[in-house]
């Protein structure tokens, strides 16, 4: 049954304590959109296998011919299309330059550019692991690595998501360096990329660098710090995703152990801290790490970890045509172990209503959108596209 998300929940998760942080805690939204008539109690999703045979698929891009792309963990690029099914032979073989030997490694996201030749893909790299953005030739195979960050102690939180927002640069989310606990401090520190998402314009070259740092990101002009990141205080963000009704960003973060989170920003709102390693979810994780003067943004949506699930699993905002009459306007994410479809929506007050719309199959790794904003979804095994719809009770 779906609920209102009150954000009275800070004050009586935090312990007293940290009272003095709590005037920092607010949430985040975007702009309020048309809304589906159909209530989230009265919804439910139905996924249908339109392909088979993938390895270990980590994302899915939309191409704009009718293709989708797909990205598996071992550095193989696959297309896709619903008249002719999934290619045989893939579309790009970047495996020669990929580590993937560990659960959490490998070819983890794929960005097109409108010319649809051009792509940015973000893996971890041989032989040091460095998790990587490179622009791709799709039709020549060139590869060009344009900034990497070190991650050499663990082999966990990679991140991996990477995609355009609305203002035409490019995102790309990277985790917190591994471990449990963020060992490396990485979520609140500046000086580094991890546990960060970054914004950068990757179509032209600044100061010896194949990109350039956009002049409004908002720690340029501050030393000591890397001013390519756009949030900070997120542990691993696996999967985001833009609304392109408003622009706004959603992220789904994986959490420590006790909750998973959904965080919800206005589209161009730089500058956000989203808490962690201070927070993890509602509540204070590391009071150690907690600076009474900083101001954390809470999640719009959070479950808990391990009672409902193990790790959150971003989706998008639907926006396609054929079910607009029932889920327009609503986020759909899930989670990795459990499958529960998670919906959730913005209310015009700026609250958020969410609830359970059914399931998808168990293992999902991402989902994507084609041309016409219809979604999809991928799971690790056996390795699995679907197609999804949805339904009134």
């Amino acid at each position: 049954m779906s609920r209102l998300h009150a954000w009275k929940r800070w004050s009586l998760a935090v312990p007293l304590a940290v009272t003095a942080l709590l005037g920092g805690l607010v949430p985040a939204s975007g702009t309020e959109s048309g809304r589906a008539a159909v209530p989230l109690d009265q919804l439910t999703v139905v996924t249908t296998e339109v392909a088979s045979g993938l390895q270990n698929p980590t994302s899915i891009t939309v191409v704009g011919d009718g293709r989708l792309l797909i990205t598996e963990k071992r550095g193989v690029i696959r297309s896709f299309h619903p008249k002719t099914g999934l290619a045989a032979q893939p579309v790009l073989d970047l495996s020669a330059r990929i580590s993937s030997a560990s659960v959490e490694r490998g070819l983890l996201g794929l960005a097109l550019a409108k010319d649809r030749k051009t792509a940015y893909a973000a893996y971890t790299r041989l032989p040091d692991h460095a998790v990587t953005l490179a622009r791709v030739r799709l039709d020549t195979g060139a590869v060009q690595e344009l900034l990497s960050q070190p991650h050499p102690e663990f082999p966990n939180h990679n991140g991996g998501q990477v995609a355009f927002g609305s203002d035409g640069y490019l995102y790309w989310g990277i985790g917190d360096g591994g471990g449990a606990g963020d060992p490396l401090a990485a979520g609140q520190r500046l000086d580094t990329l991890l546990g960060k998402i970054l914004r950068l314009d990757v179509n032209r070259a600044c100061d010896g660098k194949p990109y350039c740092v956009p002049g409004d990101n908002p720690l340029v002009g501050n030393a000591g710090v890397r001013t390519e990141i756009w949030s900070s205080g997120l542990r691993n963000p696996w999967r985001f995703s833009f609304d392109p009704h408003n622009g706004s960003l959603w992220i789904g973060d994986v959490g420590q152990g006790r909750f998973e989170e959904v965080d919800h920003i206005r589209a161009h709102q730089g500058g956000v801290n989203f808490g962690w390693s201070c927070m993890e979810g509602p509540v204070v994780y590391n009071q150690d790490r907690c600076d009474p003067a900083a101001k954390y943004t809470g999640p719009v949506f959070d479950y808990v970890s391990g009672e409902q699930g193990c790790a959150v699993i971003g989706g998008h905002v639907y926006r396609g045509r054929q079910f607009a009459g029932l889920a327009a306007g609503t986020y759909v994410a899930t989670d990795f172990c459990r499958g529960t479809a998670w919906a959730v929506r913005e209310n015009a007050d700026g609250t958020y209503t969410d609830g359970e719309i059914g399931t998808f199959p168990t293992d999902v790794t991402a989902f994507g959108v084609d041309e016409y904003g219809e979604l999809y979804v991928a799971d690790e095994y056996p390795g699995r596209l679907h197609k999804v719809s949805f339904q009134r009770k």
